[in-house]
């Protein structure tokens, strides 16, 4: 499913979407190669989004609740780790 963080697409995997709650929580995993490890490090230090997901029609603004890698050495080529992230509501 895809899903956009400032304007960011990712091909999100194992996408758990919460509605129930007073604030919206999306989590979702997603893969990041060696290439693209500096852009998207980049976009998650900012810690505040504006979270789109087409598919459901839903979008709110948010921040990291979670996050997690499988591996944290992508400075070497070739290498591809997968992200976790759940983002809340703000």
């Amino acid at each position: 499913m895809e899903i956009k963080i400032n304007g960011q697409s990712f091909k999100g995997k194992q996408v758990e979407l919460d509605e129930t709650a007073d604030k919206k929580q999306v989590a979702f995993s997603f893969d990041v190669i060696s290439e693209t490890y500096h852009d998207v490090t980049s976009l998650l230090y900012k810690n505040d989004f504006e979270v789109e997901i087409p598919e459901k029609s839903i979008a709110f603004s948010a921040t990291i609740n979670e996050y997690s890698t499988s591996m944290t050495n992508l400075y070497e080529k070739g290498n591809t780790s997968e992200f976790y992230l759940k983002l809340r509501e703000k």
